[in-house]
């Protein structure tokens, strides 16, 4: 098969792990093009990409002077790329030997995921090695199953679909003028493929597994910001202002919109208080009373987390140094 994937990486203070998501980018016999782009990191983050480069030319660096963001960065490498199809990488994470060549083994598809494999940082060059071999079932992701994914419920862990890194077809993304909103810091890949599905995205999934996400206490996907909540149930509007949404799809949007601004409320009630003091956090929620549930629900399920962190704890991962996979799986036939 011709190579024709440019895999994108937006990277910011990556020095210590870009090299290998490059040099596992580069391994797949399908990558055209590997387009890092070094987000105003202040440590070595560029130095360290062109250190993995294989000497192929197919590896480009490309530096913000300041910090713009993910969906910034990788809008950029789309502007600056060919190749028709385009694969996300993060900058802490890696590829799987042979995951392109699966991926593209299936056919009728605008998008295409295959399983994440959660690591330990400390343990990620070994559990390259020890993914299990999984049946690729492949399925056709909707809107609806789309969004349900996305939806999180509290004390119950569930797949985030939205992590899921697909390729994607360029001319799909072309067609329907579809890229990263750069306003966003927080659900900029769920935004994006919410709009492709929207427009009649051809989503498929495979439980396969070739990719393998590490799981850092200080990683940046991990922590957001108040403003970045608002922003994403602000994107869902946006939405849901497009003419031409089915009832269905509208009342799906919705729903996820919901459930991003109840969390947005929380946490809105919080800062006030942490700021300007309990008074005035208790005058917003009186006179903000659709914030009240989400508030009220939220700090009950905080007050009582104690209460059930010891048992979650050793599950994070399913165990301390073991494989978690995203998407539930069985072992391929031998």
């Amino acid at each position: 098969m011709n190579r024709e994937v440019c895999v994108i990486i937006a990277a910011k203070n990556a020095a210590q792990t870009i090299g290998r998501a490059v040099a596992s980018a580069l391994e797949q016999p399908e990558t055209n093009e590997v387009v890092v782009v070094d987000d105003g990191s202040s440590d070595a983050t560029g130095e360290a990409a062109r250190a993995a480069d294989d000497g192929s030319a197919r590896l480009s660096v490309h530096r913000f002077d300041m910090n713009r963001g993910p969906a910034a960065a990788r809008n950029h490498a789309i502007a600056v790329s060919r190749s028709p199809l385009l694969g996300v990488l993060d900058a802490d994470d890696f590829l799987l030997p042979g995951r392109f060549e699966r991926l593209l083994a299936e056919r009728d598809w605008d998008f295409i995921a295959d399983n994440i494999a959660f690591v330990d940082e400390a343990r990620a060059e070994e559990a390259r090695y020890e993914i299990t071999e999984i049946a690729p079932q492949p399925r056709l992701l909707d809107l609806e199953g789309f969004v349900e994914g996305n939806i999180s419920r509290r004390g119950v862990r569930r797949g985030e679909i939205g992590f899921l890194k697909p390729l994607i077809r360029r001319d799909f993304l072309d067609r329907f003028a579809l890229r990263y909103k750069e306003g966003l810091r927080l659900g900029e890949d769920y935004d994006l493929y919410a709009r492709a599905l929207t427009n009649g995205a051809r989503y498929k999934i495979i439980h396969s597994c070739g990719y393998g996400a590490v799981v850092r206490g200080n990683s940046l996907s991990g922590s957001h910001r108040t403003e970045d909540l608002r922003r994403l149930y602000e994107a869902d509007r946006a939405i849901l202002a497009e003419p031409g949404l089915s009832p269905a799809q509208r009342a799906l949007i919705a729903r996820h919109e919901r459930h991003i601004r109840a969390r947005y409320e929380l946490r809105h009630f919080l800062d006030v208080k942490r700021e300007q003091g309990i008074g005035r956090a208790f005058l917003y929620a009186a006179t903000h009373p659709t914030a009240v549930p989400a508030i009220a629900g939220g700090i009950f399920f905080d007050k009582t987390a104690r209460f059930r962190r010891k048992a979650e704890e050793p599950a994070a991962l399913g165990g301390t140094g073991t494989i978690r996979y995203l998407l539930p799986s069985s072992k391929a036939s031998p």
